[in-house]
């Protein structure tokens, strides 16, 4: 027995990791891969045994995983971005889940054919959306603007909306089934959710701002030692959660979500190595989650898909969505094109998936033989939609001007002084910029010269998700330590291509030692030229050299210039005469035409005698 149980959760962890490796590699949607392989995993190989996948210890764990996940949702999110998108996340959690609540019931019950209980139930289940889906959707499309920010915002604090919903719906249910089903009984089950509701948000509000407080005071206080710190964290969040949950049946999801975003806002101690740890510990669990839920399913239960389910998505993704979006943009300040945006944005995640289970579980006393098929229909529901939205997704976006297929803006890992100088130049003419920093100084002194940067580690996986990458095409690693430029290079290749990932050479390469230098499949690609190095461009500066552009014509090319700057000329940029912008990579192989521009750092006047030797070397 012992042997059993260790081989399944042995199996749950490599197939968890495997399958996400796998949709890492073939660049497909990671939750798709994990349903699949969960399927074949039960019902199908019977590796792990559906009929041992079952009682309450599952759903436990089940519902205090999605927990811990929706913490680490809300460390991410910004309290600042909610001055410009706040009315329009708040209509959406709740304008737009009533909609969405309503047109699902009314869909379950004449599509699908079920029950007027079952109908507001399943409503109630599909109003979340998934962060686990959205986030990676966001990072690979990444839209400009702020609709990115609705649309992260949303996906997070949607998901314990939907699940106190639904947990108030079941009780609803449950109380009308032992009263008889009159009208009173419905009058007092609807009387008893509200109630319920206003319980939840109240045990929610104060036991997580009681923990955090807790919690932050404890780390200020270095009571609690650097190597202890995640654990605690961890401690503390499990049993706020536990005493949540025992309080109010499902508030522990709200607590754990307004704690994340109460943690990620506050300025009293550093979150990052919380992020980090909560960021692993997201990825073991959602993969292990959709493994042990999928892996429930029956053969049998495909039966339950038909006609008239591929039906209901239809109407979920075509009608339900528009419509609740269309709605809940009343009064707010979204354009034609962001409300299309998430109006087509949409897919169910883990939430909807153990929600669902749990409640077939505790409703099959209520309505027996009736419920078999509602986790068929959630799980169809999930992989319908993030099949669907996470293909067309990016086209849409493009097709409204939201994303760009060859997005020329640039990120700046790094905001010291030539860094600001070279971000300015850009965005002067047109291109977008945003500048990255550990130094709170340097970013205050961007945004001073009014420059978007952003007080963030590049190298924190959540940064990528915090960021605004909007209308940005490449990277640029320009902080003055070569290992960390090679690992935000590495870092960053998975968001822009290897091709749009740069980087400053460590040395002059006629100083560089061979075993000492990171072999070029750990390197972006080289900045302003192979012998281009931080110092060089750093005393380049303080010498009074400055950035100047060159319009290419039939007599001034870039010979001539070399010609007559010699080794003081350091090419940065092109400018194609069609507008787009090139990064100096390799010097000796710029070849510019007329028309084009030159970007490059120069001294104010040329030498009075060009050298005869110096063919733009950096350094």
């Amino acid at each position: 027995m012992v042997e059993h149980i260790l081989i399944g959760i042995v199996s749950v962890l490599v197939l968890s990791i495997g399958s996400q490796w796998l949709a890492w590699r073939f660049r497909i949607p990671s939750i798709l891969l994990l349903l699949v392989v969960g399927f074949l995993a039960g019902p199908v190989l019977h590796l792990l045994e559906p009929s041992s996948l079952q009682g309450d210890w599952l759903f436990a764990f089940v519902s205090l995983a999605i927990g811990l996940i929706l913490f680490e949702g809300g460390l991410s999110l910004r309290l600042k971005d909610l001055r410009e998108v706040g009315r329009a996340v708040l209509h959406l959690i709740t304008i737009g889940v009533l909609v969405t609540w309503v047109l699902v019931a009314l869909a379950a019950h004449f599509v699908l054919g079920f029950n007027p209980s079952l109908s507001i139930l399943l409503g109630a289940l599909l109003t979340v959306t998934g962060p686990t889906v959205i986030t990676p959707l966001l990072r690979h499309v990444r839209p400009s603007g702020r609709v990115g920010a609705v649309a992260k915002w949303e996906g997070i604090t949607i998901d314990p909306v939907g699940a106190i919903l639904a947990v108030l719906v079941l009780e609803a249910i449950r109380l009308i089934a032992e009263g008889g089903g009159g009208s009173g009984d419905f009058r007092s089950a609807l009387g008893h959710a509200f109630e319920g509701l206003l319980l939840e948000v109240f045990i929610s509000v104060g036991v997580s701002i009681s923990a955090t407080f807790v919690m932050v005071m404890v780390l200020r206080r270095r009571v609690v030692p650097d190597y202890l710190q995640n654990s605690f964290v961890l401690m503390v969040l499990v049993s706020t959660f536990a005493i949540a949950n025992h309080l109010q049946d499902e508030a522990g999801l709200l607590t754990a979500t307004l704690m994340g975003i109460i943690m990620g806002n506050q300025r009293y101690v550093p979150v990052r190595h919380i992020i980090e740890f909560k960021e692993n510990l997201s990825v073991l669990l959602i993969g292990s989650l959709f493994i042990l839920l999928s892996a429930r399913l029956e053969l049998s239960d495909l039966q339950y898909i038909d006609a008239s389910s591929f039906l209901f998505l239809g109407l979920l993704i075509l009608v339900v969505r528009p419509a609740a979006v269309l709605l809940s943009s009343l009064g707010t300040t979204l354009t034609f094109r962001e409300q299309a945006f998430l109006a087509w944005l949409a897919p169910r995640g883990i939430v909807a998936a153990a929600v669902a289970a749990l409640f077939s579980f505790r409703l099959e006393e209520i309505f027996p033989g009736q419920v078999r098929g509602l986790v068929p229909i959630v799980f169809f529901v999930i992989v319908g939609t993030v099949a669907v939205y996470g293909l067309t997704i990016a086209p849409v976006a493009r097709w409204l001007g939201l994303a760009q297929p060859n997005p020329q803006g640039v990120l700046f890992v790094g905001a010291h002084r030539w860094a600001r100088r070279l971000a300015q130049v850009l965005r002067e003419r047109g291109f977008p910029v945003l500048l990255i920093d550990t130094n709170q100084h340097n970013v205050a002194e961007a945004e001073e010269a009014g420059l978007p940067a952003r007080h963030a580690d590049a190298l924190s996986e959540a940064v990528i998700d915090q960021l605004d990458l909007g209308g940005l095409g490449r990277m640029l690693a320009v902080t003055p330590n070569d290992v960390v430029n090679s690992l935000v290079a590495l870092h960053f290749i998975d968001v822009f291509g290897r091709n749009e990932v740069y980087q400053l050479a460590a040395r002059p390469e006629s100083r560089r030692m061979r075993d000492s230098d990171l072999p070029m499949h750990l390197r972006g690609r080289p900045l302003f030229g192979a012998k281009t190095t931080y110092t060089t461009i750093q005393q380049r500066f303080e010498q009074g050299h400055e950035v100047q552009a060159f319009e290419i014509t039939d007599k001034r090319t870039y010979q001539t210039l070399r010609e007559t700057y010699g080794e003081h000329l350091i090419p940065l940029f092109t400018i194609g005469s069609d507008g787009t912008l090139g990064i100096v990579s390799e010097v000796d192989r710029l070849t510019l035409k007329s028309g084009d521009t030159l970007l490059a750092l120069v001294p104010p006047e040329p030498p009075a005698e060009p050298p005869d030797e110096g063919t733009g070397e950096e350094g």
